[in-house]
């Protein structure tokens, strides 16, 4: 998708708010619903804020070590430690900002799940100066306060999340950035001290805004207490005492300063393992569950279903994501038709299944073919320029705004109809990318027989197996020389839909431009529904230009399908011309 400039962004995205934001109420607990404080069912529709405080290795395509930790150590190693420091800075500064988050709310989004990194709000255990003493740091703090006015502006709630604790509370590494060679969250006192400590402190300064919409106190705990070395992520823990202690004192500590706020608790086992854990000890409560890779189906959150009636406690999914648009329609019409909120993860990343696409640049990918031992060792100044280009693509306006997931988010879970992707404004010598087919569902705007990743429930990887330009079931596969995209990997049956705006009435020829990989490919048009048109690709290999003469289009919107009844082709695109 192309870029989308600030100036365009401004016009299409960013709602005008009122500078008199109004709070309605703090977020409560009544049975298995969350309220506001009109009493009114809220249903969080968020995503969460991944790699800006807290950088996870696949989030910025690193191999090997994912911590942050380790890779701040590596850039180090390439540009020094001053120039890391600047490197981080300007991330933090430049990963969310205002635009952000008033993009968000003109997206659907009602909701911000921030994952924090402790050492931004303290030093690390091992730091301290004086041992049982807390250092506060003011950058965590100043962070949060900022996004938070944002958040108000906006009339959204914040839910912070504490993604990385003191020591770190898993066996995954990656998620809390924890470093093995130190004692853990569950194997040091005094990183539960702090933790707890930290808490207390968040609460005493939030206690009385109500566009905090809680506190998610340990995310994805993992960490076999029983029997570490068979179990090293709970995932079979039977009793998760030392989890339930620690969150039973962090919500003691937080209720000595704040008694207005939700407490959101996350299982063992990556948040899905609550063994030993409920009933619940606060009348303030929430339960948060994550769900990924795995089937869109009422059994796939029958445990959570169960749980929530057995102890009548509200449910929220804390994470979801990281998987095709139709997993994402799909997983938002099995949560919000049981009433269960939920916040997407990540809003940005390098990578093409959030809402915001980050682009790499020559110089970082010269400081990643380094590290992956793909190439040589870049100079300070290559891998300078490539860190801090990279902290300067994460701006909003730098990014690439994926329509396709925004869509499949907000408008495709309660609707059918299919909306143009790109304009497709149709006059003699117009082209249309045949990956520009519209949006919607599968099945309405497209049809491809292999849509999702479900690969936890059935070992299958699927979707656009590219990864590239869309986040639909079609295979998309880029030509980073000419920064062009094709349709590849088709199979029988598969089809695809274009809206066209003709600009004249009349008959057309169009010239399809396809590489068949097959000797057996066949193709069919569809046009404004009317009888289909066979087309036989010839059997000689290489790019091909078919021709489809007299086509008849109305003036204004029209529909095409290209179907494929038989073989493998790649599709390039189609060009128009009007028949005098």
């Amino acid at each position: 998708m192309p870029h989308i400039r600030l100036t365009s962004l401004l016009l299409l995205l960013i709602i005008t708010v009122s500078p008199g934001t109004r709070a309605q109420g703090f977020l409560h607990v009544s049975g298995k619903q969350i309220l506001n404080g009109k009493g009114q069912n809220v249903l969080l529709r968020g995503v969460g804020l991944g790699g800006w405080m807290l950088q996870e290795g696949y989030l910025l395509q690193v191999n090997g070590p994912g911590m942050q930790h380790t890779i701040k150590a590596r850039i180090a190693d390439l540009i020094g430690e001053d120039s890391t420091n600047a490197f981080y800075n300007a991330w933090l500064a430049n990963h969310t900002r205002r635009i952000d988050i008033d993009s968000m709310k003109a997206w659907g989004f009602n909701s911000v799940r921030l994952p924090m990194h402790f050492n931004l709000y303290t030093l690390p255990v091992d730091k301290e100066p004086e041992p049982g003493k807390q250092t506060w740091l003011d950058k965590g703090f100043r962070i949060t306060d900022s996004l938070l006015a944002w958040c108000k502006a906006n009339q959204m709630y914040l839910i912070l999340d504490l993604h990385a604790a003191p020591g770190g509370q898993g066996n995954d590494l990656n998620i809390s950035d924890r470093d093995a060679s130190k004692p853990s969250l569950w194997e040091n006192e005094a990183n539960r001290q702090k933790t707890i400590a930290l808490w207390k402190k968040l609460a005493e300064r939030y206690a009385n805004d109500p566009f905090i919409g809680g506190y998610d106190i340990l995310n994805e705990p993992n960490w076999g207490f029983e029997d570490l070395a068979n179990d090293k992520n709970g995932l079979n823990e039977k009793g998760n005492q030392p989890l339930k202690q620690l969150m039973r004192d962090i919500t003691k500590a937080i209720r000595e300063a704040d008694k207005n706020h939700l407490i959101i608790i996350e299982g063992n086992g990556w948040g899905n393992n609550y063994n030993g854990i409920l009933p619940t000890w606060d009348n303030n409560m929430v339960l948060s569950f994550h769900k990924y890779w795995n089937f869109n189906t009422s059994e796939s959150i029958k445990h959570i279903l169960e749980t929530r009636d057995k102890y009548n406690v509200p449910v929220w999914l804390g994470e979801t994501g990281e998987n095709s648009n139709v997993w994402f329609t799909e997983a938002v019409q099995l949560l919000e038709a049981n009433n269960i909120g939920w916040a997407w993860w990540p809003l940005k990343k390098l990578g093409n299944n959030n809402p915001m696409q980050v682009h790499s640049n020559k110089d970082y990918e010269k400081v990643l073919a380094f590290w992956s031992n793909r190439g040589p060792r870049p100079t300070a100044a290559e891998a300078y320029n490539g860190m801090m280009q990279l902290a300067n693509a994460l701006k909003l306006e730098n990014t690439t705004i994926k329509r396709d997931v925004l869509d499949a988010l907000f408008r495709q879970p309660y609707s059918k109809t299919t909306i143009p992707f790109k304009a497709n404004v149709i006059k003699t010598g117009a082209i249309v990318k045949a990956v520009d087919y519209d949006l919607g569902r599968n099945g309405v705007a497209y049809f491809d027989k292999d849509t999702a990743d479900y690969h936890i429930s059935n070992g299958a990887r699927g979707g656009n197996q590219g990864r590239t330009y869309r986040n639909d079931g079609v295979d998309i596969a880029a030509d980073p020389t000419t920064d062009s995209y094709f349709v590849n990997h088709t199979e029988a049956g598969e089809w695809l839909q274009y809206t066209l705006n003709v600009v004249k009435a009349g008959h057309y020829q169009l010239k399809l431009n396809c590489n068949p990989a097959s000797e057996d490919a066949k193709l069919s048009f569809l046009v404004n529904k009317n009888g289909a048109r066979k087309i036989t690709v010839p059997k000689a290999a290489g790019w091909q230009s078919l021709e489809i003469k007299d086509i008849e289009l109305k003036k204004g919107p029209n529909s095409l399908r290209l179907y494929i009844d038989a073989g493998d082709l790649t599709l390039g695109d189609m060009q128009f011309t009007e028949v005098k």
